[in-house]
C-alpha cells in the first residue's frame, strides 16, 4: 500500500475525513515529509567516510559541536532532536569537518533510538578512521516524554560512547567533555 493511501486510511481510522478542505492535501505531504526525514536509509556511511579521509600528522582533538539533528523515535514514531557532539583524536588519519554532520544526519534520518545512534556515530570513525580515541555525546529532547507517558517537557536525554583514549584517560576525556560544556572543573 502506497504511503499516501495509509495515511489517508489513519486519518479515517482517528475520524477525521480525509476529504475535508483542510486536509485534503495532508496524505501527499506526509509521505513527503516521510521520505525526506529517513533518506539516511539511503546513505553509504562507509563509502562518505572513505571518500574523505586523508593522511595527516595532526595528532590532537578534533571537536566538532552543538551540531543540531532530528530523528524519529522507533518506538512511537515522534522526533527526538537536539544537539551532538563529536571528537576524535587522529592518528595519522583525518576526514572532511563537514562529513562529521553528514554522518550525524545519516544516522539521526532513519527509525532511531539514541543509545544506538551514539554508537553507530562513533563505531563508523573509530572504523574508518583508527584514532587514538573517538568520542560522542548526544543530548536529545524526545517528544514521546515530553508529549505522552510521562509528559515530562524539560527533561533532556544524554548518551555517550567513548573509545581509545577518550575512554581509557581521564585527562581526553576530561578535556573534551569540559569543552562541549557538560563537565565543569574547578580548579
Amino acid at each position: 500500500m502506497e504511503t499516501e493511501e495509509l495515511i489517508r486510511e489513519l486519518l479515517m481510522n482517528i475520524g477525521e475525513d480525509p476529504e475535508r478542505a483542510g486536509i485534503q492535501k495532508t496524505p501527499s505531504r506526509v509521505a513527503s515529509m516521510w521520505e525526506y526525514i529517513t533518506q539516511g536509509y539511503k546513505v553509504d556511511v562507509e563509502a562518505l567516510l572513505k571518500e574523505s579521509v586523508c593522511d595527516d600528522e595532526y595528532n590532537q582533538m578534533i571537536l566538532v559541536k552543538d551540531i543540531d539533528y532530528y530523528s524519529i523515535c522507533e518506538h512511537h514514531l515522534v522526533p527526538f532532536f537536539g544537539k551532538a557532539h563529536v571528537a576524535y583524536i587522529p592518528d595519522g588519519k583525518i576526514i572532511g569537518l563537514s562529513k562529521i554532520p553528514r554522518i550525524i544526519d545519516a544516522y539521526a534520518r532513519r527509525l532511531q533510538i539514541q543509545e544506538r545512534m551514539t554508537n553507530q556515530i562513533a563505531e563508523s570513525l573509530e572504523r574508518a578512521l583508527k584514532p587514538k580515541g573517538v568520542g560522542v555525546v548526544i543530548e536529545a529532547r524526545h517528544l514521546c516524554m515530553h508529549m505522552r507517558g510521562i509528559e515530562k517537557q524539560n527533561s533532556v536525554v544524554t548518551t555517550s560512547t567513548m573509545f581509545g583514549e577518550f575512554h581509557s584517560e581521564d585527562q581526553a576525556r576530561n578535556e573534551f567533555l569540559q569543552l562541549i560544556g557538560i563537565l565543569n572543573i574547578h580548579r
